[in-house]
């Protein structure tokens, strides 16, 4: 059975930190290019980071660059963003995403919550 589960997210001033984490089971993690998306109330989910198989490159949406970092550790088959100086525009529910080589091969984690407010 996949399964991917966000934690991490929680309430957090502007300026602050937050690191997101995606423990995966169920598939083969190396396979799978990991991405974060988030999506806030009332708008359309967007992508915000994503990480090659072997964790090699990294690309970052333009209004998070530099202030979040994706990585993945393939042993622990985990998935991290870690957010730095936190906005309060940052606040979304954030999901984390495998996708494999196949068409409509991939899976999506049930999202967690952050919160960026003053």
């Amino acid at each position: 059975q996949v399964q991917l589960v966000e934690s991490g997210g929680g309430l957090v001033q502007p300026g602050g930190s937050l690191r997101l984490s995606c423990a995966t089971s169920g598939f083969t993690f190396h396979y799978y290019v990991m991405k974060w998306y988030r999506q806030a109330p009332g708008k359309e989910r967007e992508w915000v980071a994503g990480v090659t198989k072997d964790g090699g490159v990294k690309n970052y949406a333009e209004s998070v660059k530099g202030r979040f970092t994706i990585s993945r550790d393939n042993r622990r088959k985990t998935a991290y963003l870690e957010m730095n100086n936190l906005l309060v525009e940052d606040t979304a529910i954030y999901y984390c995403k495998a996708e494999g080589d196949a068409a409509n091969n991939e899976y999506w984690g049930q999202g967690t919550q952050v919160t960026v407010s003053p």
